[in-house]
């Protein structure tokens, strides 16, 4: 297991592929996942998504941590809407939950979701949903 770490470790984002994608519905219009690879997101739009919420701080995991440039280049490559709402794990202030509830709105679904674990942006999303059912 070290030694994987030390490999991946030394990787650069570019170099780095992805194992197979796995992510978990929350509603019919959302899912949410682990950290994505560029390489990962022609498999997020084959899989019928039509955009992508990145919830994660660009260097959060360090060098081996794509950057939301990298995944957005993808995106749009692949025909897909992207946002970056970058959100502190244990810090989701109400602007934060604001402009998750204004994401969820306005891009087309279904919308895949991804930060560090997938934790994140599924609290993030349940809070948002939570205000728009209140409205």
């Amino acid at each position: 297991m070290g030694a994987l770490r030390a490999v991946l470790a030394a990787a650069s984002p570019a170099e780095m592929k992805s194992v197979a994608l796995q992510y978990k519905w929350l509603d019919t219009d959302f899912a949410t996942a682990a950290q994505i690879m560029p390489a990962d997101v022609a498999a997020i739009a084959a899989a019928g998504f039509r955009s992508i919420v990145n919830n994660r701080p660009d260097h959060e995991g360090g060098p081996a941590q794509p950057t939301s440039e990298a995944i957005e280049r993808e995106a749009k490559a692949a025909g897909l809407e992207y946002a970056f709402l970058p959100v502190k794990s244990a810090m989701q202030t109400p602007a934060d939950v604001d402009a998750m509830d204004a994401l969820l709105e306005r891009l087309p679904k279904p919308v895949f979701g991804f930060c560090r674990t997938g934790t994140r942006t599924g609290n993030l999303f349940y809070r948002a949903r939570a205000k728009s059912d209140a409205r």
